[in-house]
């Protein structure tokens, strides 16, 4: 089935994709033309913290200030890129005089990153969620992982370098695999520990070294449930932000089997119709909950629902 059968807009590209802006990897590589960008009164600043990301008065967008003198200094503006021509630089809340934090608080509302990618477009909760991952690596990669000396920002915030050895670090995307398993007219999705009750997802788990994301669905959906699957096809990915992961969006078969929680990641793995899910997904079941809209894991069973099976690829 193409992407154009699909009847549902929402379910042609996960949340958090779609950023619009231009990364503006040559820019960023020339010093003077930054500085002109961050001196420019034309360039934008926004801005994410631990708590979340500061949305406009609206709530619709992420929200944009000029730059303010202060915001200018290059080890605490990051440049995330060119809208339109204008710069937008993104700064920690986190690190900003608690005056300026509080006014910026004032004119917008600090939402987290789940909440935001529920209300914004795909093209502003990717923005967020790009802007959010990279503050995220800048505040936890303050040292050199090499030999320890306090690395700083360069190319405008794309990178970091040690200020000792000179390595110098880059932005890290951890790759999970998470798999949509059909057979027979079902999926196989599982319960972890923790989470509430009848909440079920697709099975799921990071690539390891050496490993292909192909073999990475094999090895996890059997480790998870003792289920053997093959033909495992790509579908899309996502990035996810919670700290620094894409997810890989995979579908494959499974010839059939009674699937069993094995390595204690999950406490239960079951097959579920294609009634049930659809109960589950409208709000009408009251013994299964599906995963929030925003996740590629609702995006994968969606789609399936949607379009009928693996073939909905």
């Amino acid at each position: 089935m193409e992407l154009a059968d699909l009847r549902h807009p929402e379910l042609l590209t996960p949340t958090f994709t779609g950023m619009g802006l231009d990364r503006a990897q040559t820019l960023r590589k020339d010093p003077s033309l930054v500085e002109r960008r961050l001196r420019s009164p034309a360039s934008r600043a926004a801005f994410a913290g631990t708590e979340g990301v500061l949305l406009d008065r609206a709530g619709e967008r992420v929200a944009r200030r000029p730059l303010s003198p202060e915001w200018r200094q290059k080890e605490k503006a990051i440049l995330l890129g060119l809208e339109d021509d204008v710069a937008l630089f993104a700064l920690d809340l986190d690190s900003l005089a608690a005056g300026d934090a509080t006014a910026l608080g004032q004119a917008g509302e600090v939402v987290g990153l789940r909440d935001a990618g529920a209300r914004l477009s795909h093209a502003e909760g990717g923005l967020a969620a790009y802007m959010a991952a990279l503050l995220n690596w800048h505040r936890k990669h303050r040292f050199c992982a090499n030999c320890g000396a306090a690395t700083e920002p360069i190319e405008a915030g794309s990178a970091r370098r040690c200020e000792c050895c000179g390595t110098v670090h880059f932005p890290r995307t951890d790759p999970v695999v998470i798999m949509r398993v059909e057979n027979d007219g079902r999926l196989l999705l599982g319960h972890r520990t923790g989470w509430p009750a009848g909440r079920y997802s697709c099975l799921a788990g990071f690539v390891s070294p050496g490993e292909s994301a192909e073999e990475a669905v094999l090895r996890e959906v059997r480790e998870e449930s003792g289920i053997a699957v093959h033909d495992p096809v790509f579908v899309a990915s996502q990035p996810w932000p919670f700290p620094a992961s894409l997810m890989l969006g995979f579908a494959a078969y499974a010839d059939d089997g009674v699937p069993a929680a094995v390595d204690g990641e999950l406490d239960r793995v079951e097959w579920f119709t294609r009634e049930q899910l659809h109960a589950a997904a409208a709000g009408r079941s009251a013994s299964l909950k599906l995963p929030p809209p925003i996740s590629i894991a609702r995006f994968l069973i969606d789609r399936w629902l949607a379009g009928g099976g693996v073939a909905a690829s």
